[in-house]
């Protein structure tokens, strides 16, 4: 599902001697991993073959987001920037498509996560979890999924993690019924094959926008930002109206 890489060079946002930041695809792994024995390209490796040394990923993105990933140039670097990370001093935001109009302009999702969401909930720590939305469109396109409408309604939503739980995003929007498009695991697969079909692309439509933070050396305040792909621009050319 999704996107992959058509090119061995990945697109850096940022370098300096310490760190590097690029525009991760949809559809790349970060790392080797045995839950997708048969991917063959990684960003990891491809960034190191890239600059030609060793690089150490300071967070991760799932494999069907795109957008801002962040790598430090040495283990030390690395530590300090997890730490960051987990500390919440680290401030991130995404751009998702998802099902239905919210209620709301804006929100605050505070619900606890199991810590592995690979595994059934029952039986396993609750960590908690707050997510901050906003959002900054509505879309109706003219097909129905569901035979009560005509018409299906999709949003477009600023989310901004203040915890780093795996799948954070995509299982909050879940919670308040508003699931990304795409989403195989927590979304709802009639909305995603109908997007799939209208748009002509299959894809997570989950995209990290923006990293603010402390540099890890410097202590100097960076804002790296991830443009979005051509294909977020299939949103404002399928969509008849899109409003604020």
């Amino acid at each position: 599902m999704g996107q992959t890489s058509q090119t061995h060079m990945l697109q850096i946002i940022h370098i300096d001697e310490h760190l590097v930041a690029i525009n991760k695809p949809a559809g790349l792994l970060v790392h080797r991993t045995a839950l997708d024995a048969h991917a063959q390209q990684f960003a990891l490796q491809m960034l190191r073959d890239q600059l030609g040394r060793q690089v150490w990923p300071a967070h991760r993105l799932d494999k069907g987001t795109s957008g801002l990933l962040l790598f430090a140039l040495s283990a030390e670097i690395a530590s300090l920037l997890g730490q960051a990370f987990e500390q919440g001093r680290a401030r991130k935001r995404y751009l998702a498509l998802v099902r239905g109009w919210p209620a709301a302009a804006s929100g605050v999702i505070e619900h606890p996560l199991a810590r592995d969401p690979e595994l059934p909930s029952a039986g396993q720590t609750q960590l908690s979890a707050r997510t901050d939305w906003q959002c900054l469109a509505q879309i109706e396109w003219p097909f129905s999924v569901d035979g009560r409408f005509a018409s299906s309604r999709y949003a477009l939503i600023e989310a901004c993690p203040l915890t780093g739980r795996r799948h954070q995003i995509r299982r909050h929007l879940k919670h308040i019924a508003h699931p990304i498009i795409g989403d195989a695991t927590h979304g709802k697969g009639a909305h995603n094959r109908a997007v799939a079909a209208h748009l002509g692309l299959n894809r997570l439509w989950l995209h990290g926008l923006e990293l603010a933070l402390s540099h890890p050396v410097t202590g100097a305040a960076l804002l790296l930002h991830a443009p979005l792909g051509g294909e977020w621009q299939l949103l404002k050319n399928a969509a008849p109206t899109m409003g604020p």
